[in-house]
């Protein structure tokens, strides 16, 4: 069992039908599964990204510039944030949001011992707004934040996949899934788990993921668990 862990998850994971960004019924779930994890006394950060508004690279298939569509990703991030936090404390779960961007009517900036510190007071603290500067993805704000609060694992949340795989398990019917994997069999396979600067970071910090598939209930307790239920990616195999 883990001591604290970051929980990533995708923006997409939390959307709805017919073009609705929120699902009820997913943020609810994830609430439930938070809140037995947070009686097992596990402690849970959360990085969640934008793409069931907006992300960089959406803007600039719009023809925006990407800066600017990267900003509005990290907007987005923190409108999810806010979201998991009102469900979570509709749930009785104690939540604060912290932003790399300013905006103190809204949340907290994010400062680490301050996160560290909601964190030993069983706080549930979501991380918004990205790592706050253009050209970085909310994998490498999940390795950073990571590293920054000393969580002993990322749990990398997946829409219907439960691990790494060598293709695409729904292209492929021969995929292959790994039960363990490397830093470097990321980079030098070229296995799409993390961008590369996001997988450096996480090797330069020792700092453990966890791939698994948060579609199937139940998930979320048993990888913060510490249960076999995806991909482990570490140093040495």
């Amino acid at each position: 069992m883990y001591k604290r862990v970051l929980l990533k998850l995708s923006g997409e994971a939390l959307s709805g039908t017919q073009g609705s960004p929120f699902n009820a019924a997913v943020l609810d779930d994830l609430a439930d599964e938070i809140g037995q994890v947070q009686k097992a006394g596990i402690q849970v950060a959360i990085v969640v990204g934008g793409g069931n508004f907006i992300r960089g690279k959406m803007a600039v298939e719009l023809g925006m510039e990407r800066t600017q569509g990267d900003h509005m990703g990290m907007l987005a991030t923190i409108i999810n944030a806010l979201a998991i936090q009102s469900t979570l404390e509709k749930h009785g779960i104690d939540t604060r949001v912290q932003t790399s961007i300013s905006m103190p009517e809204v949340a907290e900036p994010f400062i680490e011992r301050r996160a560290v510190r909601h964190l030993e007071k069983g706080r549930v603290v979501i991380f918004g707004g990205g790592t706050g500067l253009p050209y970085f993805s909310t994998d490498t704000t999940a390795a950073l934040r990571a590293s920054e609060i000393k969580a002993d694992v990322i749990l990398m949340a997946k829409n219907g996949v439960d691990g790494v795989y060598s293709a695409d398990p729904k292209k492929d019917p021969n995929a292959v899934r790994f039960d363990t994997l490397t830093y470097m069999d990321l980079l030098e396979k070229g296995l799409q788990v993390m961008d590369a600067t996001a997988t450096s970071l996480c090797m330069d910090n020792q700092m453990e993921i966890m791939v698994f598939n948060m579609n199937q209930k139940g998930n979320i307790v048993k990888a913060c668990m510490g249960e076999d239920i995806g991909t482990i990616i570490k140093g040495e195999k």
